[in-house]
């Protein structure tokens, strides 16, 4: 039995092409020359005063992990200490001014944790990464 195989010339520089257009988009990151991109290079500054002696380390994470959100912000500062500084405040919902402080992680020296209260309560929190 005889086969017939179809051969395309004009598929193989296509090909090749998106290759390497695939190639040169996986080796190079082009994504801080999109307008309107701002990449985060540095932290916020803090506002205030500064306490250089503050790492959370692993277990006062994990405490932190185990309360709820809109717990007591004593609960929160039992639990993980005083904070490395304080962020400006900003305005999460109308009316509502939301306090944030920071924690370095001492296991991680280039993450930080930063809390979120809004009044006397625990709202939330996230990670900031270097």
């Amino acid at each position: 039995m005889k086969r017939h195989t179809i051969d395309t010339p004009g598929m193989h520089p296509l090909l090749m092409g998106g290759l390497i257009f695939a190639f040169v988009g996986l080796v190079f990151d082009f994504r801080g020359l999109l307008p309107g991109r701002a990449t985060h290079t540095s932290y916020e500054a803090c506002q205030g005063e500064v306490n250089a002696q503050v790492a959370l380390s692993r277990e006062q994470l994990a405490q932190l992990l185990a309360i709820p959100e809109r717990d007591t912000k004593e609960r929160v500062t039992a639990a993980i200490g005083t904070p490395y500084c304080q962020l400006q405040t900003l305005q999460v919902r109308a009316g509502v001014t939301a306090e944030r402080q920071v924690y370095p992680l001492a296991f991680d020296p280039d993450t930080r944790l930063v809390v979120l209260f809004e009044g006397n309560e625990y709202a939330g929190y996230r990670f900031n990464f270097q």
